[in-house]
């Protein structure tokens, strides 16, 4: 689907969850199989960037935007929770043009992900015209506390923060952000943040925030790379209870997310809550970054004027092995201004990513990988490698706290 659609699209959202869908492995019978999301077609012949990107595209997605002056705009970046299983499905993540998936410690991750461009606009909430002048104010979240990986990531997108408030030693750490609460102190899911609401707190944040980074740093290019390896699946497995799958949809030409319901089996299809669509990405980055843990669930990461290091890209069902950096290079140097966490082949060159939606996950440098077999089973997945499966396995070993 077009990301420019994806926006329209909430126009007629059902604010509602939605059945799990079970993950298909070799030999299952697939039920409750969703309609598949259509190929983005008009990225197709597409292909320019990191600096040349024409008038009214997303630097961060290769796409037209409806409203070209929403790119005049900040990014918002919003704490979005993983655990508890209760708040899954989450509200908004399928309109994100970056999700960044955080190790906050205990074997949980946290996603940031990043809003950028267009705005939803509050409509029909059923879009068959019976409820003619009844608005809906859609929401994203559930909105969790702000954590130490979040700042650089911000500095880098030249962004603000969006949390359900932070420790305060952690909160000393961040700079640029807004806290949002829950509705309910029972509920722990409960903290949203209106769309309607991010644009306002971009629209604030616009001066002080205005130049502070560049986002012109992607190259799009509808056409894979050549080379790669076979990579129809990724799993990652941050601990037994909280694994993810990634696997190639051919007819969306993107990767549907899996992940077990904390139970180390049970895998399910993610979804959106505000559409009850797959969460379907163009792009899956991984990227090995240096993590300390300077407690139990006080993970920082090393992600800035970093020196090329190892990451993994899946696009179009092949996985290529290339670098990440965010080095202090001649425009920075020149400037003094922040790029985007940049991709780039071993020559140095801008890799390229599929016009679309890209999900970035963290690990460890030392993170073993390698293809392993089709299956559903922890015991296979961590234990048995098949070169040639085109099944790419990552092993997330937790930093150990420092003492």
């Amino acid at each position: 689907m077009h990301f420019k659609m994806r926006w329209l699209g909430l126009f007629v959202l059902l604010i509602s969850f939605f059945p799990a869908i079970s993950m298909p492995v070799a030999g299952a019978t697939v039920q409750n199989t969703p309609t598949p999301t259509p190929t983005r077609s008009a990225a197709e012949g597409t292909a320019y960037g990191p600096d040349d990107f024409p008038a009214g595209v997303n630097p961060l997605t290769g796409l037209p935007v409806k409203d070209p002056k929403n790119l005049n705009l900040p990014p918002a970046l919003v704490s979005i929770t993983n655990f508890p299983v209760t708040a899954r499905p989450q509200a908004g993540l399928s309109y994100s043009p970056f999700v960044f998936e955080v190790y906050i410690g205990e074997g949980m991750t946290r996603f940031l992900a990043l809003f950028y461009g267009d705005f939803p606009s509050e409509k029909d909430a059923t879009g068959n015209g019976q409820n003619a002048g009844v608005t809906v104010d859609y929401t994203v979240g559930p909105v969790r506390s702000g954590r130490l990986t979040y700042e650089p990531i911000r500095k880098h997108y030249g962004g603000f923060l969006v949390m359900a408030s932070a420790w305060s030693g952690v909160a000393a750490n961040l700079s640029e952000y807004t806290n949002v609460f829950g509705s309910d102190s029972s509920d722990i899911n409960s903290a949203m943040v209106k769309v309607t609401d991010l644009q306002k707190i971009a629209e604030k944040n616009q001066p002080a925030l205005s130049g502070k980074a560049n986002l012109d740093a992607y190259r799009f290019d509808a056409q894979p790379p050549a080379g790669g390896h076979d990579g129809r699946a990724l799993w990652l497995a941050y601990n037994y209870l909280n694994q993810i799958f990634w696997r190639f949809d051919a007819s969306s030409g993107a990767y549907h997310r899996y992940q077990d319901k904390a139970d180390g089996k049970t895998f399910q299809l993610m979804t959106d809550r505000l559409t009850g669509a797959p969460l379907t990405f163009e792009n899956v980055v991984v990227l090995f970054v240096k993590h300390t843990a300077r407690a139990e669930t006080l993970i920082d990461m090393d992600l800035m004027y970093q020196s090329p290091q190892k990451a993994l890209i899946f696009r179009d069902g092949k996985m290529y092995e290339a670098f990440w950096t965010t080095r202090n290079e001649g425009y920075e140097k020149t400037t003094g201004r922040l790029r985007p966490i940049r991709f780039v082949d071993a020559q140095g060159n801008p890799f390229a990513l599929k016009p679309g939606q890209t999900w970035v996950e963290f690990v460890p440098t030392y993170s073993p990988y390698y293809e392993t077999v089709d299956s559903e089973l922890y015991s296979d997945l961590a234990g048995k490698q098949q070169p040639g499966s085109g099944i790419w396995a990552v092993r997330f070993y937790a930093p150990k706290p420092q003492k």
